[in-house]
C-alpha cells in the first residue's frame, strides 16, 4: 500500500468565493481563467499518476470543486481514486484534502481554533481487514508567523490521538511547515521562538525521541516517528528556500506501525518524488505567476512543493 503527501501550490478553482489570493481571482486580469485553469490540472494530475499512490492527502485545495476537477483530470489521464474528501467546513484560503483507492469508514475535521487563520485537519479512518488505520492530514501554519502558532496544530492533532490511543496505526502527514528537526534549526530563529524552544512537530508530536533508521529504532510512549530518519540524508528535502533544501513535509506513524505486526510501515520505503521534470535548473518549476504590477499566469509548472512517497504492508 503506497501512500503520498503533496502540496499542490495553490489549487484554485473558477467560481470567485472572496477568499482568493488577488492573482486568483477568476476571469480577471491575473489570467487566472479556464486556459491555465486546465493546464495547472494536467500538470498536477501527471504528478500524481506517476506517484500513483494509494491514498494520496493533499494541501492547497481551494475547495470540492477543485478537488473533484483534479480527480476528473486524473481519470481522464487514466487514474481513478473513487473515495476523496476535503476540510471545507471552514472558510480558509486553501484546504486539506484526500484521494483515496481505498474505501474509508470515515472522515471528518478537526478544529484547531475557531479562528478562519488556522486550517481544520482532515481525519480519516480506514478498515483493512479487519484492522483500522488513522490518517490525519495537516497544513500547519506557515513561518510568516512564530511557533506558537504551529503548536496550536500540534496540540489539537494530540488531543485527538490521546482520544483515539497512542497504540493505534497512525499516521500524521502533509504540510507541517517544519523541518524534521526544527528543534535544531529553531535556536537559529530567534523570531519565531515565542515558546521557550518548544517546537509543535518535534517536542508536541514528539518525534524528538527516535532518530534512527527504522529498523534499528527503540519503542517510545506516545511518541510518532519521522520517516526522514529512515533514508539518506541528502534525500530529505520538499522544498527548496534561497537555494537550500528543506523538509516543510513530512509523514509520521505511531509505535504500532513499526512493529511489523499487522498494518506496518516497510523500511526503507520514504523517498521524496523528485523526478526531472518537477526541477528548473536547481529550483523547483513550480507554477509560473510574473512579478509585473499585475501578475499574470504564464501556464507553466508544477508545484513548489515536492510530494513524499511511503509505503506500508498490510499483514
Amino acid at each position: 500500500m503506497k501512500i503520498a503527501t503533496y502540496n499542490v501550490e495553490n489549487l484554485f478553482d473558477l467560481q470567485k468565493s472572496g477568499h482568493e489570493y488577488s492573482e486568483y481571482v477568476p476571469n480577471s486580469a491575473s489570467e487566472w481563467n479556464q486556459k491555465n485553469y486546465k493546464i495547472k490540472l494536467k500538470n498536477i494530475a501527471r504528478v500524481i499518476k506517476d506517484i500513483d499512490a494509494d491514498i494520496i492527502a493533499l494541501q492547497e485545495v481551494e475547495s470540492l470543486q477543485a478537488l473533484l476537477d483534479l480527480r476528473f483530470a486524473l481519470k481522464q489521464s487514466g487514474l481513478y481514486y473513487e473515495y476523496y474528501s476535503i476540510a471545507d467546513k471552514k472558510e480558509t484560503t486553501v484546504k486539506v484534502a484526500l484521494l483515496s483507492k481505498i474505501p474509508f469508514v470515515y472522515s471528518k475535521e478537526i478544529g484547531v481554533t475557531p479562528t478562519h487563520e488556522y486550517r481544520n485537519i482532515l481525519e480519516t479512518k480506514y478498515k483493512m481487514d479487519g484492522k483500522e488505520l488513522y490518517v490525519f492530514i495537516n497544513h500547519w501554519k506557515s513561518k510568516s508567523g512564530p511557533e506558537s502558532r504551529r503548536v496550536f496544530s500540534a496540540k489539537a492533532l494530540m488531543r485527538r490521538v490521546s482520544e483515539i490511543g497512542f497504540d493505534k496505526n497512525i499516521i500524521l502527514l502533509g504540510d507541517f511547515n517544519s523541518d524534521y528537526e526544527e528543534y535544531i534549526k529553531f535556536k537559529r530563529k530567534r523570531k519565531h521562538n515565542d515558546t521557550d524552544g518548544i517546537t509543535g512537530i518535534n517536542h508536541i508530536l514528539g518525534s524528538i525521541n527516535q532518530k534512527e533508521r527504522a529498523a534499528d529504532t527503540k519503542y517510545a510512549k506516545n511518541s510518532f516517528y519521522n520517516l526522514w530518519y529512515d533514508t539518506d540524508e541528502e534525500n530529505r528535502y520538499t522544498y527548496i528556500y534561497k537555494d537550500k533544501k528543506e523538509t516543510l513535509d513530512s509523514i509520521l506513524v505511531s509505535q504500532s506501525l513499526l512493529n511489523a505486526k499487522d498494518i506496518a510501515y516497510v523500511h526503507g520505503s520514504i523517498t521524496n518524488f523528485n523526478k526531472e521534470y518537477l526541477f528548473n535548473k536547481k529550483k523547483m518549476h513550480r507554477w509560473e505567476v510574473s512579478r509585473a504590477k499585475v501578475p499574470k499566469h504564464k501556464g507553466k509548472g508544477y508545484s513548489d512543493h515536492l510530494a513524499i512517497v511511503a509505503k506500508f504492508r498490510v499483514n
